[in-house]
């Protein structure tokens, strides 16, 4: 039990032992020679005591509703100040929350937006290298394409290389070629030389200098063909026999050939002059036209394809390398922002737990603010009604008060029957305030109070009156509870012990 209880109580105590007191002395002790300063109304004793009973009944509810409002005032004291504690705590721990939170939360905020920050950027260094990984793919696709058509070009080049090549060795070996010997001033009739190339052939090779070396072959008369020249270049004769050989002259290629022929036959007619005639020869060499050329051409364009494959390889490879950095890089940004949405995911979830525990700590604030609201607003109720409970109890005092300033007149035989009466009204006001005090000392072993303010009535001695005008003997109004007065006063003092006690013994402790 508190100490706040334990005033409550000792408080309480005391002033239901007063109380009980103060209303036993009031009701017993009656002096007839005591002037009331109250207003006097004369009646007969049972209108009075009917009174005093009546009034008495009000002093003792308005006691218990009293009793009633302090024990109903110290729970709601006790509930505030319960109330005020706790919010005193949850505000303190409201405040150490906040202050521990404010910094987490900010330290989360911060934390949050550094990693969304990061992420942000990891994404978008994600998207630039996926983007270039994706040209860089397309572009090892392009260059690796360009490979393919590359290697087609050398393919193709080299077999119009080989093939050119091909004809040139053709042509380089020599081709045996229909000839004929013509005569000069009339090519539609043939030479009389044409006996002697019997074969009406001629082998042309074709030279590296793109001119072609014509060969006729001599089937007889060498004895009689002495010199062969063409453009004043004399011809090479190769014996193959006795009377035959292989004339041979260099050209450029064309389809006919004006040669120069000496011709002697004094040997067998010696009447004949040595004759010098000219001949055309008819054969077409033109063929070998251009070999060389396409020859050299084939070998310029294998060559080209064979470097446009070269570099088309380099750019493949090229390609490929960039495309698998890129692959790489991507992958790498891939991880970075997978790393960065985590730690954005952690910093956002630490975020919310900071908010979520400060919220927490504020709402817990919140209710203990309103649960002291309610405690103050239940305290102020019960305040009133004891207030109220004061003021009811002071009225009935005073109601008991003006019952008992009534003077009574009755006769000297009855005086016996007003002594009964006053008697039990006061031994009924005894038990009520021993009630009372009762109930005081059950409610205080079970209820804290604050503060209690009761109205103790004032000590009221019943008045004495005088003989109307006509009497000339003044009579003393009998005593009300004389019989009862000892055991009375020791109920009061008992009451009183009651409530003294704990505070001499807490003064002492």
């Amino acid at each position: 039990m508190t100490s706040h209880v334990k005033n409550t109580l000792v408080t309480t105590a005391a002033i239901a032992g007063a109380l009980a007191a103060t209303t036993l002395f009031n009701t017993t002790t009656v002096k007839a020679d005591t002037t009331s300063s109250a207003p006097v109304t004369t009646t007969t004793s049972a209108t009075k005591d009917t009174a005093i009973a009546s009034a008495q009944a009000k002093v003792n509810s308005a006691s218990a509703a009293v009793v009633s409002a302090q024990a109903a005032y110290g729970s709601a004291s006790t509930a505030a100040f319960d109330a005020a504690a706790k919010t005193a705590a949850a505000s303190a721990s409201a405040a150490a929350t906040s202050a521990a939170t404010s910094s987490a939360v900010a330290n989360a905020q911060a934390a949050a937006d550094s990693a969304a920050t990061a992420k942000s950027t990891a994404d978008a260094n994600l998207a630039k290298a996926q983007s270039n990984a994706a040209a860089t793919s397309r572009a090892k696709s392009m260059t690796s394409a360009a490979v393919v058509s590359a290697q087609s070009a050398v393919a193709s080049a080299s077999a119009k290389a080989s093939d050119a090549d091909s004809a040139v060795a053709s042509a380089e070996a020599g081709q045996t070629v229909t000839a004929n010997l013509m005569k000069s001033d009339d090519p539609t009739q043939a030479s009389a030389a044409q006996q002697y190339f019997a074969t009406k052939t001629a082998i042309v090779k074709l030279l590296p200098s793109g001119q072609v070396q014509i060969t006729i072959p001599l089937t007889s008369g060498l004895k009689f063909l002495k010199e062969v020249s063409y453009n004043g270049v004399d011809a090479t004769f190769t014996k193959t026999g006795d009377d035959s050989a292989k004339i041979t002259f260099t050209a450029d290629p064309a389809t006919s050939y004006t040669l120069a022929m000496t011709m002697d036959i004094t040997s067998v007619m010696p009447f004949m002059p040595i004759m010098h005639e000219k001949a055309l020869l008819d054969v077409d060499t033109t063929i070998f036209n251009g070999l060389l050329a396409a020859k050299s051409d084939a070998d310029a364009a294998l060559t080209s394809a064979q470097a446009a494959l070269s570099t088309a390889k380099i750019n493949a490879a090229s390609a490929a390398q960039v495309a698998s950095n890129a692959a790489s890089a991507a992958t790498a940004a891939a991880t970075v922002a997978s790393d960065a949405a985590v730690v954005a995911t952690s910093a956002a979830t630490n975020l919310t737990s900071a908010q979520a525990a400060n919220s927490t700590a504020q709402a817990a604030l919140t209710s203990a603010q309103a649960a002291q609201s309610a405690a103050d607003a239940v305290l102020a109720t019960a305040k009133a009604n004891l207030d109220s409970a004061n003021a009811a109890l002071t009225s009935a005092q005073a109601e008991l008060k003006s019952a008992q300033n009534i003077v009574v007149v009755t006769p000297a035989s009855s005086a016996a029957s007003s002594a009964s009466s006053a008697t039990s009204s006061a031994t009924n006001s005894a038990a009520s305030a021993a009630t009372a005090t009762s109930n005081v000392t059950s409610s205080a072993s079970t209820t804290t109070v604050t503060s209690a303010v009761v109205a103790t009535p004032a000590t009221t001695k019943k008045a004495t009156s005088s003989t109307p005008a006509s009497s000339t003997t003044a009579k003393t109004l009998p005593q009300t509870g004389n019989e009862n007065q000892s055991a009375l006063v020791a109920l009061g003092l008992a009451i009183l012990t009651l409530g003294i006690y704990p505070m001499i013994k807490r003064k002492h402790a």
